[in-house]
């Protein structure tokens, strides 16, 4: 227990000093080489900045606006790319339908949405998370694809052989356990592309408010303290999501995949 705490203590200690010495080496370079806050603002002066806008509390309006646009984004990602994953990977001619469609539709950035976006829907939370819904939707519909086309037939041979042998018991009790490895990668994957996709969409005008839009308004007013302020608010609320849902996965979901430890 005691060399578990210290194992522990230890490798968080390596993760505060390589923080701290980003933060010293950030600091020297403003100060010492840089000299100019428009083309690299100090640490101190993103902390000015940063309690400025705490007081001011936009921030919060910021944050709960881009977390309703990945939220809206996500959830149609999810509700659509795992069923249609589900039924390519499972059927053959669903796959046959679909694989064409999804391939030729696939390439086109996310971004390349945003016209249509801001046409369908205006300038509201619903254009916001079509545009994270597209970045995302893809990498679901592929990872849930693969994961069901990599369920052996040995487990699908084994499970007829004791009475399941329709479509639906196949799925629910035998091909779905098997791919949710893969179907979780799918979606830490598409929460990732999505995050970025939201950024890119509040940035270029689907939406009047968000953590994007602050960017961007902070940009075009010189205020690059500002901007970074708003960077590194993206950066850690991103890693927060992905830690929650990591450790969601790891505690419910995939408890029983204890992988390496290391």
């Amino acid at each position: 227990m005691y060399n578990r705490i210290k194992d522990a203590v230890r490798k968080k200690g390596l993760e505060a000093l390589s923080l701290l010495a980003i933060v010293v080496l950030w600091q020297l370079v403003a100060d010492l080489i840089i000299k100019n806050k428009l083309f690299l603002p100090s640490f101190v002066d993103v902390v000015l900045s940063f309690s400025k806008v705490v007081k001011s509390g936009a921030i919060f309006t910021d944050i709960s606006v881009s977390l309703l646009h990945f939220g809206i984004g996500l959830f149609l990602a999810f509700i659509i790319g795992i069923p249609i994953g589900i039924a390519m990977g499972w059927f053959k001619t669903v796959n046959r339908i679909f694989d064409p469609i999804i391939e030729i539709i696939r390439p086109i950035p996310p971004l390349a949405w945003i016209p249509f976006a801001i046409v369908w829907f205006g300038l509201t939370h619903q254009s916001a998370g079509f545009v994270v819904f597209v970045g995302a939707v893809f990498p679901v519909i592929i990872n849930t694809y693969a994961g069901f086309k990599s369920v052996s037939i040995i487990y699908v041979e084994a499970a007829k052989v004791l009475g399941c042998t329709s479509d639906r018991a196949l799925i629910r009790y035998v091909a779905l356990p098997s791919a949710l490895p893969s179907i979780a990668a799918g979606m830490r994957i598409a929460m990732g592309v999505g995050w970025m996709c939201l950024v890119a969409a509040e940035m270029f005008g689907v939406s009047t408010n968000g953590l994007g839009y602050k960017i961007w308004w902070h940009y075009y007013l010189h205020q690059m303290d500002f901007v970074l302020v708003y960077m590194l608010l993206l950066g850690f609320i991103g890693f927060l999501i992905d830690r929650a849902f990591r450790h969601y996965l790891d505690d419910r979901l995939l408890k029983w995949r204890t992988g390496v430890v290391m």
